[in-house]
């Protein structure tokens, strides 16, 4: 009887032992799901580990909420944490990407913010709304955001004046309306292509339209409600303008190589907000550097985290002019039949 409670027992605690084995499996595969959702962001949280200890010893809980992936995001997010790692924080960062949809923006959010983060960076206007409407204490830095205080994101550029600020990627609409000019001498009408969702899009194609018409141009507005309108609307332009500009809009720069395929076939030259639409088959821009704008950021934070900064009383900062830089994509000039020497 002895004999078979004590085979009893040892049956018992090998089954035990095999319930935590797969407990602890489980664990670590939510984990992993959680954390590796685009390839960016698994090379950022490899960043993360490697910050030296602080005077304290703590380290930061930072959260990255990034509306959609593509080149120029990508680059600022990249540029954020190579800023912490540079000045040696000591820090976990926990990346997510709501891949262009609104909602679910607004659910990383609410992750981030019971998480406890110390600080979260949303990168670009529809993510940094979400958070913002989601906290007014954990400080919120702001990147790929072209007018913060016309977003509502903060009371005045100069004095944000809450718990968000940031840095705004304005882009140099004038001057790139003026390139667009000096290519294209002949045009007549251009077509301008954004969403009509993005806050930060409607600045950019006012600002375009003044500029296109102070060359003497005519304006049109061609808007698209989300990724799958782009082809078609791309398309209903064809005939009826001469080029086209597309500034820094998240929706139109994550699908620039639909635009660039229906466009360059059809022989309609598309100048771009920033580089790396010119590289998904733009014909040029004249832009700011995202990776520099996201170390800027990425500077902000350190002041927050390790220097105490009052985050109410940072002013969102802008890149300088000599940041900017010329931007050609040759095999599209030369699809085109354009000759781009004289711009260089």
């Amino acid at each position: 009887m002895k004999k078979t409670k004590k085979i009893l027992s040892l049956i018992l605690a090998g089954a035990m032992m095999m319930s935590l084995t797969a407990c602890g499996g489980k664990t670590e595969e939510s984990k992993s799901s959680s954390t590796e959702t685009t390839t960016a962001q698994a090379t950022t949280e490899g960043a993360a580990t490697t910050g030296e200890k602080t005077a304290d010893g703590k380290q930061y809980k930072i959260g990255v909420l990034q509306l959609v992936q593509h080149t120029a995001l990508d680059a600022a997010n990249k540029g954020f944490i190579k800023a912490l790692d540079d000045a040696g924080l000591n820090y976990v960062a926990d990346q997510q990407n709501a891949a262009g949809d609104q909602s679910t923006c607004q659910t990383i959010a609410s992750k981030l913010v019971n998480d406890g983060s110390d600080l979260i960076l949303s990168i670009a206007t529809p993510a940094a709304q979400a958070v913002a409407g989601t906290t007014t204490d954990i400080p919120v830095l702001v990147t790929a955001v072209t007018d913060p205080a016309a977003s509502d994101l903060v009371a005045s550029n100069d004095a944000p004046g809450g718990n968000v600020s940031g840095t705004s990627d304005l882009t140099p609409v004038k001057e790139q309306i003026s390139l667009l000019k000096k290519i294209l001498p002949d045009a007549k009408t251009v077509g301008i292509l954004y969403a009509s969702s993005e806050s930060n899009s409607e600045i950019q194609a006012k600002m375009a339209r003044e500029a296109i018409e102070a060359e003497g141009m005519t304006a049109v507005d061609y808007t698209v409600s989300s990724s799958n309108e782009i082809q078609t609307v791309v398309t209903s332009m064809v005939g009826k303008v001469d080029a086209i500009y597309a500034p820094t809009d998240n929706t139109i720069a994550a699908g620039m190589t639909t635009v660039a395929m229906v466009a360059n076939e059809n022989g309609l030259p598309t100048i771009c907000g920033e580089e790396g639409m010119v590289k998904a088959g733009g014909l040029a821009t004249y832009g700011i550097d995202y990776f520099e704008l996201g170390y800027l950021t990425g500077q902000q934070a350190v002041k927050i985290l390790k220097d105490g900064d009052d985050i109410s009383k940072m002013p969102i900062e802008y890149l300088p002019a000599d940041k900017c830089k010329l931007s050609v994509n040759e095999e599209t000039a030369k699809a085109l039949g354009i000759d781009v020497s004289n711009i260089k």
